[in-house]
């Protein structure tokens, strides 16, 4: 049998990345560690780049977001109570010939360890039945190694958010609706870390948990509840939206960030999970897809989680995660008692639902859920959730695919030669400016050179360059990706008077060069690459 074509796109991909630097293996001199990377000098700055612009886009644009930064080590009782302890497990295979260990519900994606360009499903070995394996990393707290000191190195990073939610809802004045974001380190122990850094055992979270009020509280306060009328963005958000409304608008408010980093539309797709694929508490979750040279794959979940993570820290720590909310207090008084009926059945149904699944006994989940419906007329309720989570690691490889494009050119010589453009978007662009002399044996051009490098310093990344021929100079800032360079020259020293302290500045994508003034670069500059 003809082995697999290995994915010549990956692998040149792969290749750019160690040769300028994205992407490194890690602790490579020692023969490397599966399932770990190092990002290099510009891996480093994109990667960066990206945090801060959702940052800003999620926390310091809005009114209802604030952030939060927890440790990466918990109380064990936290990952009890979000299930993790208990059931976050991949099935996992040994085969008893190449003696490799792999994930069972993934043989056709897994290289085998012996001859990596063959898949394991053609290795034709004895294979162990399938067993449960945890992904969470194992530590100790403490001197002492025993059951007592054992913690864990975080999977995701929600759950500090929720642990924390009522700490951050009584100190940064915010009201339902608001979110909590967090970005940071995550760690799972992966059977099989495959494709690149989009699948490895420590990487980074973006997330945002995103709080808001139960159908039944929206419907007692406005007295209608908004579902979506159809697709795309909803608009802004109003008082009467219910979880459908809510979910929708953070799919489309997360695909607009997408598109505005660089991703285009057409390069994503949106996957409704099925009923029977939802988790058990999950009302409905849609997946942003990217199309990456080994399959389209996930980069981005919007989850709504019901209230299920605040419901379950309350019941596992004892301490209330409700909120008082006085426009319902005052809401609920005026309404019609059979209304009031109506919206405490229901209330009371979903609490009931949420406990039995949870393993209490009938008898008492109903005395729960009673209590629980009771506090709506006293103004208080558990809050629901919209969870965006994305992965850090995994949209800069689609960032980086994205930008990988091939030129060919034919030199005076008629040689064709084949250079490597990366097209990142100004904004998450490793370096946004090259600044080169034109030539470096002129001491004036480096000068003024180096004076126009200090200008634009404080502003935005910039690369300096005096090695080679301008052509070559150009050349390796296209494919470290900088969207910009500018050529101080000779009538930037006045050789045509008319053109004094002026210089060229050159566009990656199309070469097209265009002459400004040095007075207006970083306004100019600056409006294109933030």
């Amino acid at each position: 049998m003809a082995e697999p074509k290995v994915n010549e796109l990956m692998e040149k991909i792969v290749s750019l990345c160690k040769r300028r630097g994205f992407v490194y293996q890690s602790s490579e001199i020692y023969g490397g560690i599966n399932g770990f990377w190092d990002y290099g000098p510009l891996g480093a700055e994109l990667k960066r780049n990206v945090k801060e612009l959702w940052w800003r886009r999620i926390v310091h644009e809005r009114e209802d977001v604030a952030g939060l930064e927890a440790t990466i080590i918990m109380a064990p009782q936290i990952w009890k109570a979000s299930g993790h302890v208990d059931t976050f497990s991949d099935p996992m295979i040994d085969c008893k010939t190449c003696k490799g260990r792999f994930r069972a519900d993934q043989l056709n994606e897994t290289p085998c360890p012996q001859k990596p360009s063959k898949m394991v499903s053609e290795c034709h070995g004895e294979k162990t039945e399938p067993r449960a394996f945890n992904l969470m990393f194992e530590t100790h707290v403490g001197p002492v190694k025993d059951d007592s000191s054992i913690a864990y190195l975080r999977p995701e990073t929600a759950q500090a958010i929720f642990a924390q939610f009522k700490n951050v809802l009584e100190t940064s004045r915010q009201r339902v609706p608001f979110g909590i974001a967090q970005t940071g380190k995550a760690f799972r122990n992966e059977v099989t870390p495959r494709n690149f850094t989009f699948r490895s055992r420590e990487f980074e979270q973006m997330e945002l948990e995103f709080f808001i009020k139960p159908d039944e509280v929206v419907e007692a306060i406005t007295g209608t509840v908004a579902t979506p009328a159809g697709p795309g963005h909803p608009g802004e958000p109003q008082p009467n939206w219910g979880w459908q409304m809510w979910h929708q608008y953070w799919v489309e408010e997360r695909i607009r960030f997408y598109e505005g980093i660089g991703l285009p539309r057409a390069s994503l797709e949106e996957y409704w999970q099925k009923p029977e694929e939802l988790a058990h508490y999950a009302r409905a979750c849609v997946d942003i897809l990217f199309k990456f040279p080994f399959g389209t794959q996930e980069l981005e979940g919007i989850a709504a989680r019901s209230d299920f993570d605040l419901s379950q820290h309350q019941r596992f720590s004892g301490k209330a995660m409700t909120v008082f909310d006085e426009e319902l207090k005052a809401a609920w008084a005026r309404l019609p008692k059979e209304k009031q009926d109506e919206l405490w059945r229901r209330y009371c149904e979903a609490r009931q639902r949420y406990l039995l699944k949870m393993g209490e006994e009938p008898e008492k989940a109903a005395a729960l859920a009673r209590a629980d419906a009771d506090g709506l007329a006293k103004g208080w309720y558990i809050p629901h959730v919209i969870e965006p989570s994305a992965g850090v690691d995994r949209l800069i490889l689609a960032l980086i695919t994205n930008a990988f494009s091939e030129v060919t050119e034919t030199d005076a010589k008629g040689r064709n030669e084949t250079r490597v453009i990366m097209r990142f978007h100004p904004r998450v662009a490793p370096t946004k400016v090259g600044v080169f002399p034109l030539l470096k044996n002129k001491p004036e051009l480096v000068k003024k050179a180096l004076e126009v490098r200090d200008l634009l310093r404080p502003w935005m990344t910039v690369f300096y360059d005096e090695g080679g021929s301008i052509g070559r100079r150009y050349a390796r800032q296209d494919e470290a990706g900088t969207p910009f360079g500018v050529t101080i020259d000779f009538d930037t020293l006045g050789e045509k008077p008319e053109l004094r302290d002026t210089v060229t500045v050159r566009h990656r994508d199309d070469g097209h060069q265009e002459r400004l003034a040095i007075k207006d670069l970083v306004g100019w500059l600056l409006e294109r690459v933030r």
